[in-house]
């Protein structure tokens, strides 16, 4: 009787532990936050009367390729991964999923998406999505990272689609509004990673990725920072300006980029990574509830 109930919990340990490690592959937290800023971009767009199961499907499809990109992303880093004290312990690294079932389980998921995208969605944002995905898996990740500290300036393009795949999803057009989305995620992927490329620069120099503060130092690195958390300011106020949203985002966004400029400055006057590492987790704050005041102000006004 025990020997069969240990057969029983050994077999479902193992698959729980097989279904954490694709589950971590996939970045979830990464693709929740793609997958809520797409929802903004749907809540945003132009009604056009689609139900709210087909703006589901779409999402869950984003959401799927999203994921896909990350798999993908996770196995071409494998490498570099065990080099950095961040990334040693991912599922590749710690051999707990072979290479193989990663690029399947990469392969059924993003051809799932695809899937869900054309069926509840359109072939635009279909296309647009599909080439998300190879801009992060491939030109991003393969190419940009490892050969240009402009890596993650030049790729953050394909990271601050969803917005736009959210609104073309609904409305089957390229329209001006979602792009000033795009440009608030473009401009504030910077800050966000350099952040965390301060408080790890012996990691990312360990590995041999040319990450800003590791080819131009820290001092530059913060300025640069400086730099573009002014201009992430400026394109805050752009939705408010042409008549996107309403005064609850605009102070919203006044109050978050103030606070966000705030500690920026205190990283640049200061030398330790504790405050690096403060200013990317507010970043992800930010974000999120810079979006979420997109979303309340579409509902108030």
């Amino acid at each position: 009787m025990n020997i069969g109930l240990s057969k029983y919990t050994y077999v479902f340990d193992s698959v729980s532990r097989a279904g954490l490690a694709y589950l971590n592959i996939c970045k979830p937290k990464v693709v929740l936050m793609l997958v809520l800023t797409a929802w903004v971009g749907i809540v945003l767009a132009p009604d056009t009367q689609r139900s709210s199961w087909f703006q589901a499907g779409s999402l869950i499809g984003i959401g799927l390729v999203s994921a896909a990109a990350a798999a993908i992303n996770h196995i071409l880093d494998r490498a570099r991964d065990k080099k950095m004290a961040r990334t040693r312990h991912r599922p590749l690294v710690q051999n707990q999923l072979s290479v193989q079932q990663a690029y399947i389980f990469a392969f059924m998921i993003g051809v799932f998406g695809v899937c869900m995208l054309l069926l509840f969605s359109n072939w635009l944002c279909t296309l647009l999505t599909v080439m998300a995905l190879f801009g992060y898996a491939v030109v991003y990740t393969v190419f940009l990272k490892h050969s240009t500290p402009q890596n993650i300036v030049i790729g953050g393009l394909a990271g601050a689609m969803p917005p736009l795949l959210g609104w073309v999803s609904e409305t089957q057009v390229l329209s001006a509004e979602p792009w000033l989305l795009v440009m608030i995620i473009f401009t504030w992927t910077p800050p966000h990673f350099w952040a965390l490329a301060i408080a790890r620069k012996n990691d990312y120099k360990r590995a041999n990725v040319p990450m800003l503060p590791v080819t131009h130092g820290t001092k530059f690195s913060k300025l640069c920072m400086c730099v573009y958390a002014v201009l992430l300011a400026l394109v805050c106020i752009l939705p408010y300006l042409i008549g996107m949203s309403g005064v609850f985002y605009l102070v919203a966004a006044c109050i978050l980029n103030i606070r966000f400029l705030q500690k920026v400055m205190i990283l640049y006057f200061e030398s330790n990574s504790e405050s690096a590492m403060q200013v990317f987790h507010f970043s992800i704050s930010y974000l999120l509830l810079l979006f979420g005041s997109l979303f309340i102000d579409k509902l108030v006004t």
